[in-house]
Order: structure tokens, then C-alpha cells, then sequence
């Protein structure tokens, strides 16, 4: 059962205090004898400034721990710090103030809203947590990504690269603790990719951006400060600064 122990997120930003931290965490589906135990007992954090990847066979783990991590799903059991606030049984309303408030989500299928232009996408996280937005916002935090010319654009008219960057755009707008990205570079094409992941190392080396992502792609891992692999819902392994190659062959090995 999931945890309903209730909390009081108290967000903290200085440097020693982890982006993310998972204790004895442990995540079950179903029960009995088909109970299926996706997270077992994973304990780990995710540091300040710093890029993480997080890898693994399908079926690993790695979506859930995500997920969790980020307050999506609540755990089985242990503990979850976003920021130095403990999510683990916060209220439904504690998780949407977090969410809009501290962290940033960026998905493969980029979630925006077909009907908007970018720049009232990238708008949208601060008008539905009330906040009075202005046009020069929305264009300045395209102009971080590259976008200065597109804020009129609808998604349609954007290149699936274009469409990427205007959803990292909405989840930086409200400049969160950490950045939760969920196979990010899934969907685009080799250029747009490389694209999207200069920009997510820059936003790291220039303004000091946290980002959890999970990927199936080596070349995407390798372009993280460290990489995590998970199997059976475990962690076994951990790299700093891996070459592509690196990823490929202990990804491999964890599959066969």
C-alpha cells in the first residue's frame, strides 16, 4: 500500500542539499502472487548542478523511479526528497504546488497544447499556478532556447526539435529545483537530438541546472555528468562521464 503519512514540503536550494534523494525506496504493483516489485529498496540522490542519467533493460525500474522521484507516483515504502522537502506522503495538493512550483517535467512526446502558440505554451505553467504573465517573458525564455523567432509558431508549424525545445521552455519558465526528463531525445532525429542535449548541457554549466533523465539512447546518457543503471528494480552500477560506447556495452551486458 502507498504510504499516506503526511508531510509539509520545506523546499531548500543551498548547494549541499541534494536535488533529489531516494530512501530504501521500494515500489509494488498489484498483489499476492502477481504482485510485481519495480523498485527494490533503491537509495540514492541526485546532486546539485549536475546532470544524471539513468539507464537500464526494459523493464528495469527506470520510468518508475522517475516517476516516483518526482512525485508522480507515491512509493511502497521509504522515503523521497525533492529540494530537501519529503514528498513521500504529501497531500494532493502539497505534490500540484511542487510540481508547478519546483520542479520541471519534459516527456519523448512533448505534451504541448496544439492550439497555443509557443509562447502561450511556454506561458501556461505560471497562468495556471495565477500568476500575470507578459509577452517579453515568454519571449525571453524562448530566446534561451533558441526560439526568439518562433513565440507565434503553433506546434504544428514547429520542427519536432523546434517542439522539444519550446517544452524544455515551459518547464524552465518557472525556473525549478530540478528538471525531470523523460526520454527526451526519443522522438526527434539524430541533429535535433544533438540539439536538445547541448541545450540541456548548457543550461547545467551556465545556470546551474539540476536534470534527472531517463533514456534508452547511450549517446544521450554519455552527454550526462554520470550515469545510473538499473536492473530488476535495483541499482548496479554507476559511471561518471562514460563514453557512448561505455553505455552500450554495460548496457548489454545488463540485458543479456
Amino acid at each position: 500500500m502507498t504510504q499516506t503519512r503526511q508531510a509539509k514540503p520545506a523546499i531548500s536550494t543551498t548547494a549541499d542539499v541534494p536535488a533529489v534523494e531516494l530512501r530504501r525506496v521500494t515500489r509494488t504493483y498489484g498483489k499476492g502472487d502477481t504482485a510485481i516489485r519495480a523498485l527494490d529498496g533503491v537509495s540514492t540522490s541526485f546532486p546539485n548542478a549536475r546532470w544524471t542519467a539513468v539507464m537500464g533493460p526494459s523493464g528495469s525500474g527506470k520510468s518508475t523511479l522517475l516517476h516516483c522521484a518526482a512525485g508522480l507516483e507515491g512509493v511502497t515504502s521509504g522515503e523521497v526528497l525533492v529540494a530537501g522537502a519529503d514528498i513521500t506522503g504529501a497531500s494532493d495538493e502539497e505534490l500540484t504546488t511542487l510540481r508547478r512550483d519546483t520542479i520541471g517535467f519534459v516527456f519523448q512526446s512533448f505534451n504541448l497544447i496544439g492550439s497555443l502558440t509557443a509562447e502561450q505554451n511556454v506561458a501556461l505553467p505560471l497562468r495556471l499556478g495565477g500568476q500575470r504573465v507578459s509577452a517579453r517573458d515568454a519571449k525571453e525564455v524562448l530566446a534561451s532556447v533558441g526560439l526568439a523567432d518562433r513565440g507565434k509558431h503553433r506546434p504544428r508549424e514547429l520542427s519536432g526539435g523546434q517542439r522539444q525545445r519550446v517544452a524544455i521552455a515551459r518547464a524552465m519558465v518557472t525556473r525549478p529545483a530540478v528538471l525531470f526528463a523523460d526520454e527526451p531525445t526519443g522522438a526527434l532525429d539524430s541533429s535535433s537530438a544533438k540539439t536538445v542535449l547541448a541545450l540541456l548541457r548548457e543550461m547545467v554549466e551556465q545556470s546551474g541546472q539540476s536534470i534527472v533523465m531517463v533514456t534508452h539512447d547511450p549517446a544521450a546518457a554519455a552527454s550526462a555528468d554520470s550515469v545510473l543503471f538499473l536492473s530488476d528494480g535495483r541499482i548496479v552500477d554507476h559511471a561518471h562521464r562514460p563514453t557512448a560506447a561505455q553505455v552500450a556495452e554495460r548496457l548489454a551486458a545488463l540485458e543479456v
